[in-house]
């Protein structure tokens, strides 16, 4: 099954993976409502998921599926930058992490592998999660974003595609008041003032990441 709010991506993808005589694609969801309806429906072996959808992250699918169903195979399949999301994802449930721009040559090496008991995770990420494990103190330093709470990236994130607090309390099934809270917790990770300030940063890093 795939999750992945582009229809394009989600049509390629799926071309690539039916041409496998013994994989199909047994569903497709753009954000995470939908998504939970059809995994309770469907039941599919493994669910590709993309962490930036429509409104809730992938994140939270992830650890939603983890939870309800931990034998049900989870694969990533993101733009986002690995060193900030990939042991994030890892954490949450996922066998495996590969980046879009690496999909045309492994996406079928990386569903085999997850599906085989093992993990996956290109050469690029397990560099990075290694380099940070390594040098953790200086790789904080480096990317401060790194720091945040899997709840408060999320909040950094809504902030960065203009959404209110009141959109993002209703979308998070949050009182405004915890939102509040969590924009002042980012703030003081990443050495903010203000609130003018908070939403350049978000904004800057959203468009850095690709939306």
């Amino acid at each position: 099954m795939i999750v992945d709010d582009h229809p394009i991506f989600r049509k390629g993808l799926g071309q690539l993976i039916n041409e496998e005589a013994d994989m199909e694609v047994c569903g497709e969801a753009e954000d995470v409502p939908g998504a939970k309806r059809l995994l309770d429906k469907l039941k599919p072996d493994m669910v590709i998921v993309d962490l930036s959808l429509k409104g809730v992250s992938g994140l939270e699918l992830i650890r939603y599926i983890h939870d309800q169903s931990p034998g049900r195979l989870v694969l990533v399949m993101s733009m986002h930058d690995e060193a900030v999301y990939a042991e994030r994802a890892l954490k949450a449930g996922a066998r495996g992490y590969i980046m879009k721009q690496e999909m045309t040559g492994k996406v079928v090496t990386a569903l085999r592998q997850v599906l085989n008991g093992r993990m996956f995770f290109s050469e690029d990420i397990v560099e990075s999660i290694l380099g940070r494990v390594a040098v953790d103190s200086q790789a904080v330093r480096k990317d401060p974003v790194s720091t945040l709470s899997d709840r408060e990236l999320e909040v950094f994130t809504l902030i960065g595609r203009g959404m209110g607090r009141q959109e993002m309390a209703s979308l998070l099934n949050v009182s405004i008041k915890t939102i509040g809270s969590y924009r002042e917790k980012i703030k003081e990770k990443l050495n903010i003032k203000s609130s003018p300030e908070l939403a350049k940063r978000a904004v800057e890093w959203v468009q850095e990441q690709g939306g």
